[in-house]
């Protein structure tokens, strides 16, 4: 099996509080893998140092065999990490296949002479990018929808855009960081067939985290536990979720 993601020892300390520490994870390529744990036990902080908000203050990771430590957000994206956000992160006064076509920015260029004077080269680009936009949204049933302000879509498919447009940057590896929050039982099944198709159709890695259970327990092969900032428990999902330590800290039983 290929390790598309690798961390050894990875870890950030703000202040004196160990916020990540001594981080050793391998997600195989093609996996659907999860994080877990209690609010504040170090996983949004685990995505910041993997896609360059935070450098990390101990160890390294690596994508697909390249280190990755320490370059910049804007670099590790081309290098083939995207992510999403608890928060959706969408350009609320932009049209969705607008949003889409600023993530398609990585594999499109035209030089701003082009842009400005809207030379025929400006227009053969901005095509491309519209059908190539047009088919990522058709996958995610929002080709209807590509005309409207993203900010008018309902939430769910709110969050399939943001997935969309994190695809157009062409990743190796897709961070979605709770993307069932907020939604309602139908909402969270659809999205995960969602997950399941994109690794399925992409040949995509991804790496959620994830507080709905039903979601974690139905889709993600293995996990990682994490408590205050270390690993609790690692392995497959089933086992993981049996763990008595993992039940007594985070499911509060």
């Amino acid at each position: 099996m290929t390790v598309m993601l690798e961390t050894k020892n990875l870890g950030i300390s703000f202040g004196g509080l160990k916020a990540v520490d001594g981080l050793d994870l391998k997600i195989n390529k093609g996996q659907l893998y999860g994080m877990i744990g209690p609010n504040g036990a170090g996983k949004t902080t685990v995505f910041n140092l993997l896609t360059g908000v935070y450098k990390p203050t101990s160890g390294n990771f690596f994508l697909d065999g390249e280190k990755l430590t320490g370059h910049s957000t804007i670099e590790i994206n081309k290098k083939g990490i995207a992510r999403t956000f608890q928060n959706i992160r969408l350009f609320k006064q932009m049209s969705v296949l607008d949003n889409v076509k600023v993530g398609l920015h990585n594999d499109y260029k035209y030089s701003t002479a082009s842009g400005i004077f809207r030379l025929p080269s400006f227009f053969k680009t901005e095509k491309q990018m519209d059908e190539k936009a047009l088919e990522l949204l058709e996958v995610f049933g929002l080709s209807e929808e590509k005309d409207r302000l993203s900010s008018n879509l309902p939430y769910g498919k709110q969050r399939k855009l943001e997935i969309a447009r994190a695809l157009a940057t062409s990743p190796k590896l897709l961070l979605l960081d709770e993307p069932a929050a907020g939604m309602n039982p139908n909402e969270t099944q659809e999205l995960m067939d969602t997950i399941k198709f994109v690794r399925d159709n992409f040949d995509m890695t991804i790496l959620l985290i994830e507080h709905d259970m039903r979601l974690v327990s139905g889709i993600c092969e293995e996990l990682t536990v994490l408590n205050f900032g270390t690993v609790l428990a690692q392995g497959k999902t089933s086992q993981v979720l049996k763990d008595p330590e993992v039940i007594k800290a985070y499911l509060g039983e």
